[in-house]
């Protein structure tokens, strides 16, 4: 069942370590150099955040993403 997450861009420090660890879900901003979903699984995505709605089979992938991220930037829902 897919399942949304979300990228707070206040938070992100644009380090990298998601987009490096989950290609398929995360990519950089080039606006702004931070994280956002990539373009094919975005629901909205603004200036302070992005969401996105992601297949099953990524949770895992995302999940490590959002424990490895250093400012708790991402979240799943």
């Amino acid at each position: 069942m897919p399942f949304e997450v979300k990228v707070d861009k206040d938070t992100c420090i644009g380090c990298g370590v998601c987009w490096s660890m989950c290609p398929e879900v995360f990519e950089m901003d080039t606006k702004t150099g931070k994280s956002k979903v990539v373009n094919k699984l975005v629901k909205e995505d603004d200036e302070s955040k992005s969401i996105g709605v992601v297949p099953d089979e990524l949770k895992d992938c995302v999940s490590q993403s959002a424990s490895s991220c250093p400012t708790g930037a991402i979240t799943m829902s």
